[in-house]
């Protein structure tokens, strides 16, 4: 008998901090879901930044909208000079340069 309790107590004991561990790593876990729920929470409200970068972005859609749709025009040469601006003068005396070679 005297045994069993001399093997139960190591036994306790490692099984009390392990315990221990556990319970301390499961609070912090929880701790982080509420600081995720509360984070997400909060960005789901339109700060003045966020509404400036919205319009912004709603603006290129519709500059993006009216490229693709505008059929007269040449999409290649449009999308270059939104690249670089300087790029549409030369793109513009390439263009001239092949039509008068060919």
């Amino acid at each position: 008998m005297e045994g069993y309790f001399a093997l139960m107590i190591p036994i306790l004991g490692i099984s009390l901090g392990f315990f221990g561990v556990w319970t301390h790593h499961q609070q912090k876990m929880i701790k982080l879901r509420i600081q995720e729920a509360g984070a997400l929470k909060g960005s789901g409200g339109s700060s003045p930044e966020q509404a400036r970068e919205v319009a912004e972005l709603r603006e290129r859609v519709k500059v993006l909208e009216r490229i693709v749709t505008d059929g007269g025009y040449d999409l290649a040469t449009r999308i270059e000079a939104l690249r670089d601006e300087r790029a549409l003068p030369a793109a513009i005396e390439t263009r001239a340069e092949a039509e008068r070679l060919s």
